[in-house]
């Protein structure tokens, strides 16, 4: 496939390119080759666009429900009729397998569909008064909104940080990942289409650090919405202290999956050994640390095993690949570097543990087991296609494994002992759990950690309550 959509920036409906902008070369991972040019912001589009969202914020914020609703699922429609196309952008800037592309673009339109929904049950409430004195609690939109998505879920992430805003009453200024502009592009484009008035979803792409200082440095904007890693996430969210800007913050995790030897082993290994490498491993909630049971250790990891040395391996636009390329020439480095380290440690390498082929950014999938805890990769998010098994002794050690790091993203557990079940899902400190099951997302559930993983939500109704604000009303 030669096509490729053109590159622009989306300030109030206008696409802009050119004017003697900056540019970045997009890459497609699979081969290395420059597929487009990338227009980048200068100051003064960032100035155009907040003043945009100032004015959108002041008519959408009393948009009727019904209006908002609609341009959602009006969108959520042209999404499903473009799906074809859009997935193939994705895979082309992205990497993963042309069903995974196509299936996180479905799931997009899922979330507005949902969303539609949610326009019309922003409750309030109305608080216990003796007449005539009346109190209630009322939810209105927070304001303008930057919001910044990264590249590993392109049209997702960026279906997540317009979607609750355009459903609360907020305008919004998205800047997808520059790596993967077309497929953020082509989200915003359906909204517009769906008749969003332009000036409330406008999508910017530039130097990332001048774009976030930019809009975070403005009155305008009043929320920052931001999925990435823990480090920028911190280093963003000091810059909305500043003017004690609300942030939601979806951060860096390092996905425990505690195996009891109680599990059914063989249907553990089915569903977690092929949940480990999607999308290359580079998943924010990507089950990483197995933390194994010792008397199911060497079944589990065996099974483990041969199950990675049976993936396949490619292009996501060939036949049968069920894991793509790294996204970007950084990724395969860092894997490397962590991969060294482990096995300098005294790690095993089962299988993988090198790079693939003489172009793009392949890595093979990597089993590693019996890595010490002081490894770089047992205590940083390898974001990439790496597992680590490692043995333990029993449910106290396991869970205390599970929570030494600051991370808590998401987090697996397999028993088949309900108490343990139970007990294991209260003690887990992660904003999601998953039991015998590898399921952490949902169009209606909050999505969203805890400690350095970030706080807030995104998805179910919280996703749209993320982007209110409490009110309360009173009359004597």
């Amino acid at each position: 496939m030669t096509d490729y959509a053109p590159l622009h920036l989306t300030i109030a409906g206008e696409k802009l390119s050119g004017g003697g902008r900056r540019t970045f070369d997009v890459v497609n991972p699979a081969t290395g080759e420059t597929i487009g040019a990338l227009p980048l912001a200068e100051a003064g589009d960032l100035d155009r666009a907040l003043g945009n969202a100032a004015a959108g914020f002041r008519v959408w914020r009393n948009a009727p429900a019904e209006q908002r609703a609609k341009v959602l699922t009006d969108a959520a429609a042209l999404i499903r009729q473009r799906a074809d196309d859009i997935a193939a952008l994705l895979t082309r800037e992205q990497g993963k397998p042309l069903a995974e592309a196509k299936g996180e673009t479905l799931y997009a339109a899922m979330l507005f569909e949902f969303y539609a929904g949610e326009c019309k049950r922003t409750y309030g409430r109305t608080l216990v008064r003796t007449p005539p004195q009346r109190a209630e609690v009322r939810y209105e939109p927070v304001g303008p909104i930057a919001a910044f998505a990264p590249w590993n879920f392109p049209a997702l992430n960026v279906a997540r940080k317009v979607g609750g805003p355009i459903a609360a009453g907020c305008s919004v200024i998205v800047k997808p990942a520059e790596e993967t502009p077309a497929t953020g592009l082509a989200i915003v484009q359906a909204l517009l289409d769906a008749g969003c008035p332009p000036e409330v979803c406008q999508c910017v792409f530039g130097v990332p650090d001048e774009v976030s200082r930019h809009l975070l440095g403005s009155p305008v904007i009043r929320k920052l919405s931001f999925t990435g890693s823990t480090a920028v996430g911190k280093h963003l969210a000091k810059l909305a202290a500043e003017d004690l800007k609300r942030t939601t913050m979806e951060l860096g995790g390092h996905g425990p999956v505690l195996i009891f030897a109680d599990a059914d082993i063989d249907r553990a290994l089915d569903v977690m050994a092929p949940a480990a490498y999607r999308n290359a491993g580079q998943v924010c909630v990507s089950p990483t640390r197995f933390i194994v049971e010792e008397p199911a250790f060497e079944r589990f990891r065996d099974g483990f095993v041969d199950r990675v040395k049976a993936l396949k391996v490619g292009d996501g636009f060939d036949n049968g690949t069920q894991m793509g390329p790294l996204a970007n020439a950084r990724r395969p480095d860092t894997i490397e570097r962590m991969v060294a380290d482990a096995k300098a440690r005294g790690g095993a390498c089962h299988t993988g543990g090198e790079r693939i082929g003489n172009r793009g950014f392949f890595y093979a999938p990597t089993v590693l087991s019996e890595v010490p805890l002081e490894a770089e990769i047992m205590n940083e998010e390898p974001f990439g296609p790496v597992a680590i098994l490692n043995r333990f002794a029993d449910e106290s050690a396991m869970t205390a494994e599970a929570n030494r790091l600051p991370y808590g993203l998401a987090a697996y557990a397999w028993s088949s002992d309900p108490a343990r079940r139970a007990r294991v899902s209260r003690e887990i400190e992660a904003g999601m759990v998953a039991v015998n099951c590898a399921a952490v997302s949902a169009v209606d559930a909050p999505f969203g950690g805890v400690k350095w993983s970030g706080h807030g939500h995104e998805d179910g109704a919280e996703g749209v309550l993320a982007c209110m604000v409490g009110k309360t009303v009173h009359e004597g």
